[in-house]
């Protein structure tokens, strides 16, 4: 499954943003767009890492898939950050 979702928040001593809701679907338009030209950089790229296209293809729309679920905080003194892909 595809993440669809990204909620993005940032909290600060003086500043808290409200959680903003952005939609990942909504990038699936251009990829596919512009999937010609994706597909023929990552023929080239692979074929001067001497890696086989198809199995790049393939471990990119697995890290892509595993997406969803993953939770980031990222905490110091003065902010946190949070970034939840759904």
């Amino acid at each position: 499954m595809t993440p669809n979702f990204a909620v993005l928040q940032v909290e600060a001593p003086h500043f808290r943003m409200p959680r903003l809701w952005l939609p990942l679907f909504l990038l699936w338009i251009p990829v596919i767009l512009l999937s010609p030209i994706i597909f023929l950089v990552i023929f080239g790229l692979s074929m001067a890492g001497q890696v086989s296209p198809w199995r790049a293809i393939a471990v990119f729309w697995a890290i892509t898939c595993s997406l969803p679920g993953t939770h980031v905080h990222v905490s110091t003194h003065e902010a946190k950050v949070l970034v939840r892909i759904l």
